[in-house]
């Protein structure tokens, strides 16, 4: 009886075992497939970043390339500011040359044109004196030989003071020829002299678009500063206290960032471009008069003198900025409001030539 009961017992936990062992064959399946979904994600997603990655290899390669033609095109640009500076000396010295010769010129047709002048009085007085003579003669009814010699030495004299004014007047039309030659090679070598000097200015006004690029990447976007044609406004409150010309700690890191900007583009400009900082001090319409500052006149020529100070000591050459105040006298805004009183108050910066 106990061995029955047994083996009904050992019968009945083998169904068991069954199912649990099902059950772990399912799970074993369902964590497979889920690692081969997992598998198949990761493999799409590697294969994205592949691209993404070749896609900004390619972009790399392709700034790497456009890098190395900017700098191509620097050098060729920094050896063609050479040659218009060589041509430009040249040109100006060939300018002066012909000025010089053609003034000369000039007093040479001058000299000839009175010396043919005085001839040509002579000549009438002559003629005079010959008309008067041969009236002589001919109410005379007896002619001498004296007065037939008189006749003929003076119609001799008249021929020759006639071949010289001729000559003279040849002489004249080649100097005349010459200084209209002169004239259009003057004319020519000014044209010449125009283009050169445009070019330079062309190329200064490059440089002039960096410096503004990088000043106003360095000061940060700010409403109140602005570009106004070839200037750079910004205004003098973020520099200068009310009436005074004294620069603040937060002013000269502001100008320390200016300086530098000035000194980097400085080094990209060629030798032969004759550049100038100008540093333009502007107030309000409203009157200031203090012992120190008695008009708009000495603040605003006190406040650029003060950035020009600080600039030269942060390492910009003396000869390359230049101060200059300019008062109330040179308005944005002619209106008597705070806005407009705001807009005038400024400092203009302008990158140019001297």
């Amino acid at each position: 009886m106990s061995s029955l009961i047994r083996r009904r017992r050992a019968f009945d936990i083998w169904p068991g075992f069954v199912d649990a062992l099902t059950s772990l064959i399912m799970v074993m399946i369902f964590v497979l497939l889920i690692f081969a979904i997992g598998q198949f994600v990761l493999s799409d997603t590697l294969a994205g970043k592949n691209r993404a990655l070749d896609a900004l290899n390619a972009k790399v390669a392709e700034l790497a390339k456009t890098l190395s033609l900017s700098e191509e095109q620097k050098l060729a640009l920094d050896a063609r500011a050479k040659e218009l500076a060589a041509s430009l000396g040249t040109i100006s010295g060939e300018r002066d040359a012909a000025t010089s010769e053609a003034a000369k010129l000039n007093a040479d047709i001058a000299a000839l044109t009175a010396l043919k002048q005085q001839l040509e009085a002579q000549v009438a007085s002559m003629a005079a004196q010959l008309d008067s003579s041969k009236q002589d003669l001919v109410k005379q009814t007896d002619l001498t030989s004296a007065a037939s010699a008189q006749v003929e030495l003076l119609n001799r004299q008249l021929a020759a003071l006639n071949e010289q004014l001729g000559k003279i007047q040849a002489a004249l039309d080649i100097a005349n020829k010459d200084v209209e030659a002169k004239d259009a090679k003057i004319a020519d070598l000014g044209k010449q002299l125009n283009v050169a000097l445009a070019n330079r200015v062309g190329e200064l006004e490059r440089y002039r678009s960096e410096f503004f690029g990088k000043l106003r990447a360095a000061l940060g976007e700010r409403g109140d500063v602005r570009i106004v044609g070839d200037r750079f406004v910004l205004p003098t409150d973020i520099l200068f206290d009310s009436g005074s010309a004294d620069l603040g700690e937060e002013a000269q890191d502001r100008l320390a960032t200016l300086a530098q900007t000035v000194k980097e583009v400085a080094a990209e400009i060629p030798s032969g471009i004759d550049w100038v900082l100008r540093i333009d001090g502007h107030t309000d319409k409203r009157p200031i008069n203090t012992p120190r500052f008695p008009s708009n006149w000495e603040l605003s020529s006190a406040r650029a003198v003060a950035i020009v100070k600080y600039l030269v000591v942060q390492g910009i050459p003396a000869h390359r900025v230049s101060a200059n105040g300019f008062g109330s006298f040179q308005p944005l805004d002619n209106a008597d409001t705070p806005e407009a009183y705001a807009k005038n108050r400024r400092i203009e910066i302008q990158l140019t030539n001297r």
